[in-house]
């Protein structure tokens, strides 16, 4: 458990820190073009993902993301314990990462952040965002399990471009987002909202997913033994 907490944590930080950092040098390499900025974002976020879910998915599964492990505890293939530990890493994973971006950067380790992201289509967007997210990641760890890091990257570079909230789909995420005032960040008043609505849009798609991709019966006698 000890090494699954610090897989999580460590994959978390580099995922944000993946994010954080990206923006910041889109931002001040663009010229001012959004649209240039936010490609270079989605392109190192993409890449990131898949190379951090490789590196660290052997050891704790790379969630990454409290709602992917939500819905773990939901399918009951982890426990409420485990997913505290779990959640506990992920969000102070999140918070090292932004830190360590803006380090880099020589920006101070937080600052709240100014960037609106509000109003119900934003909202429905993360709701959206992450629903799609867990249904392509059930169906890929039911299916085809040695592509749920190229999956899962590809998806989160597409939900980027065609959401309105840039897809943040994950809680810690969120969180920490909030505090950085960069091209990443979101205003922490706008973060709750983002936030309910990834969860929501979690368990439906475990649920959903449940129902779709069901395992089958000899693997769940097996389980159960």
């Amino acid at each position: 458990m000890v090494r699954r907490a610090v897989a999580e944590l460590v994959g978390t930080a580099y995922l944000l820190a993946a994010i954080v950092g990206s923006g910041i040098m889109a931002e001040r390499l663009a010229g001012g073009n959004v649209a240039i900025a936010l490609l270079a974002n989605t392109v190192a976020t993409g890449a990131a993902l898949v190379a951090l879910i490789l590196a660290f998915g052997p050891v704790s599964g790379a969630h990454f993301n409290p709602a992917v492990t939500l819905g773990l505890v939901l399918r009951g293939e982890t426990t409420s314990r485990e997913m505290l530990v779990y959640l506990s890493a992920q969000i102070a994973g999140a918070f090292l990462g932004v830190a360590v971006a803006h380090a880099m950067f020589g920006d101070t380790f937080f600052s709240a952040s100014l960037h609106a992201r509000s109003g119900a289509a934003q909202v429905f967007s993360e709701f959206v965002a992450t629903f799609g997210l867990l249904t392509v990641t059930w169906s890929c760890a039911r299916y085809r399990t040695a592509a749920v890091p190229y999956a899962v990257g590809a998806y989160i570079a597409a939900a980027y471009w065609f959401t309105a909230s840039t897809s943040f789909a994950n809680p810690a995420v969120t969180l920490a987002r909030a505090a950085s005032n960069t091209f990443a960040g979101i205003r922490p008043i706008d973060a709750p909202g983002f936030i309910a609505a990834q969860l929501a849009g979690g368990v439906a798609a475990t649920y959903l997913a449940c129902w779709l991709f069901p395992v089958p019966q000899t693997n769940q006698v097996e389980a159960e033994a």
